[in-house]
């Protein structure tokens, strides 16, 4: 009970901002349709109702709050609003439905996988040899580093059209930029961890006549394990993101970005919306797939919390 309150009240905190948000940026569309609906709102007229700012608007017409809750586009969707849509996007929709959340999230998901497969092992085998060549620590390293600070957005439709050119076309090119996104918090984490031991650990090893093979699976490996699950909670959200970007450049009709492409095409907020938010749960389920895994790793390795 002393955890769910505070979160009970940080979320009706938040729902309430949000409904009391949606009144200001739709009083507007709200005032034209009761306006042609019949009923007199402002005395002024429509001239000076455009010119008006929009809590000025809503102060003076209080009787059609609860219209800027029901649009049909409006510029805000109210809580519930998003809430039914959800519902019945996920539940009254077959899975195999092209209007179906599910569906569209199953093909981001699949994407957001193979990407973060890709990406995590990339990344720990560039950590390995970070670790153990100082050639590549010199060299790999600020390449990696470098690699972040393009835009995935202005690299993303070359690595389609690219890609597209030697015929690799539908889930591969959402990979590789999901892995894009993924690899660099993998090899951070991992050159940390694999470099956590102490150097009294480390000669420890060697008073044993401890291989450079073995230092590695019996020290610095179990040593980076929260390193690393550290970095892959990080990595399959950006996964994630990679996986909806590589979907945006394509005009693709499934995935969630494709969601998002379509409700912004023809104005359908609510939509959008709905697909944030499927967006959100989805990455919070992976993220929690994840912790649940290194809950697993390392209470067997008797580290466990």
């Amino acid at each position: 009970m002393r955890t769910i309150f505070p979160v009970a009240v940080v979320v009706a905190v938040i729902v309430g901002l949000w409904y009391a948000a949606c009144i200001p940026m739709n009083i507007h569309t709200a005032a034209t349709q009761a306006e042609r609906a019949g009923m007199v709102i402002d005395p002024e007229g429509a001239a000076e109702r455009r010119d008006m700012g929009a809590i000025a608007l809503a102060l003076r017409n209080t009787g059609i709050w609860g219209d800027t809750w029901a649009q049909d586009k409006p510029r805000l969707p109210a809580p519930h609003q998003v809430v039914t849509e959800l519902w019945e996007t996920t539940v009254e929709k077959k899975v195999t439905s092209k209007r179906s959340l599910i569906f569209h999230g199953w093909v981001t998901l699949s994407a957001t996988l193979l990407g973060f497969g890709i990406g995590t092992v990339a990344g720990i085998l560039l950590a390995v040899g970070i670790v153990h060549s100082r050639a590549m620590d010199m060299s790999v390293m600020p390449w990696a580093i470098a690699s972040q600070t393009i835009p995935i957005l202005a690299i993303a439709p070359m690595i389609i059209v690219v890609l597209n050119s030697v015929g690799l076309q539908g889930l591969i090119p959402k990979a590789i930029i999901s892995a894009y996104l993924s690899f660099f918090p993998v090899v951070v984490g991992m050159v940390k961890g694999f470099r956590s031991p102490s150097q009294m650990q480390i000669d420890q090893m060697r008073t044993w006549s401890a291989s450079r093979s073995q230092t590695f699976w019996k020290l610095r490996l179990p040593a980076s394990m929260p390193y690393l699950f550290a970095s892959l909670k990080i990595g399959i959200a950006a996964s994630l993101v990679g996986a909806i970007v590589g979907e945006l450049p394509t005009g693709a009709v499934r995935g969630l970005g494709a969601r998002l492409l379509t409700g912004s095409y023809y104005g359908q907020t609510i939509q959008i919306w709905s697909a944030l938010f499927a967006t959100a749960i989805l990455a919070a389920v992976l993220v929690a797939a994840v912790a649940a895994m290194e809950r697993a790793t390392l209470k067997r390795m008797g580290v466990g919390r």
